[in-house]
């Protein structure tokens, strides 16, 4: 760009900074019943070199059924102590009330979730049946899909459940490894079952965030490699209180209140309404 200055630039870059900030360092309120977090990832200079690092997103719904995006943060690997470094700062910022974590199986996640929240966990379901129908071979891809989408299809936790293991017994003897991986995910992958049918879309995986992800992609694939993290965290933090602003004005709900407050621990919110 011409006629802009370097110190111009280095000013707004630290306006930028600034207000990325004090988004992701602001603090949490209220309860979060249910937490999404992603992780995409990026290149970067270290050193001389050029690495990957990934770049975790966590989104949750609050009890008034309203969308926020919670916090991010940047890391070489995806190892327990990085995610319980993640879940612990947003713990420290107000994080509470969280019911339900809906994440791809990444390391050390599920004992993160486990040990900070008492919180239920969700093994993302599109990403469970790429790694499940990797195990059926090119031919049986899609009758085990279907057979799969059947469990899917229940109405209630303990029918998904009885479903699963029908068709878990019914692929082991033609493909054993797949069944085995059924009977190893089972819980991971039907938690979301055991939430109102309601918000059961919105739950069984990290597809509410997908969207954002790509539009991460979208920015930063511009960049390519990125010279430091601190460039990381003021494009990608931007992008996130931009989509953050957009969800606030948007007049609907993402779940509704009624049928979210019941998960709310807070007793002002759970209470019923008094008839007049």
């Amino acid at each position: 760009m011409s006629g802009i200055s370097r110190s111009q630039v280095s000013r707004l870059c630290e306006e930028i900074d600034d207000r990325v900030k004090a988004f992701l360092d602001r603090p949490i309120e209220g309860d979060w019943p249910y937490l999404w977090i992603d992780a995409t990832y990026l290149k970067v200079r270290q050193a001389g070199r050029i690495v990957s690092v990934a770049v975790i997103i966590a989104v949750g719904v609050n009890g008034d059924g309203r969308r926020e995006v919670l916090g991010m943060a940047i890391g070489s690997s995806e190892a327990e102590v990085f995610w319980t470094a993640f879940l612990r700062s947003l713990a420290r910022r107000g994080l509470r009330g969280v019911k339900l974590v809906v994440s791809d199986a990444h390391e050390g996640i599920k004992a993160s979730v486990s040990k900070l929240f008492n919180a239920t966990w969700q093994r993302c379901r599109v990403h469970f049946a790429r790694n499940a129908l990797a195990h059926a071979g090119k031919s049986g891809r899609r009758v085990v899909s279907a057979f799969i989408a059947t469990a899917f299809a229940q109405e209630t936790a303990e029918a998904a459940s009885v479903q699963w293991r029908k068709v878990a017994d019914q692929l082991r003897p033609t493909v054993p490894k797949l069944a085995t991986f059924m009977d190893d995910t089972e819980q991971d992958v039907l938690a979301y079952m055991t939430f109102p049918p309601q918000h059961r879309a919105k739950l069984h995986s990290t597809n509410p965030i997908e969207r954002l992800n790509g539009e991460i992609k979208r920015r930063t694939n511009v960049v390519g490699i990125f010279p430091n993290e601190d460039a990381i965290t003021r494009l990608v933090g931007a992008i996130l209180l931009e989509q953050n602003d957009e969800w606030a004005v948007q007049r609907a709900r993402y779940m509704t209140l009624e049928s979210v407050a019941p998960f709310s621990d807070n007793p002002l919110v759970s209470m019923p309404a008094v008839a007049a």
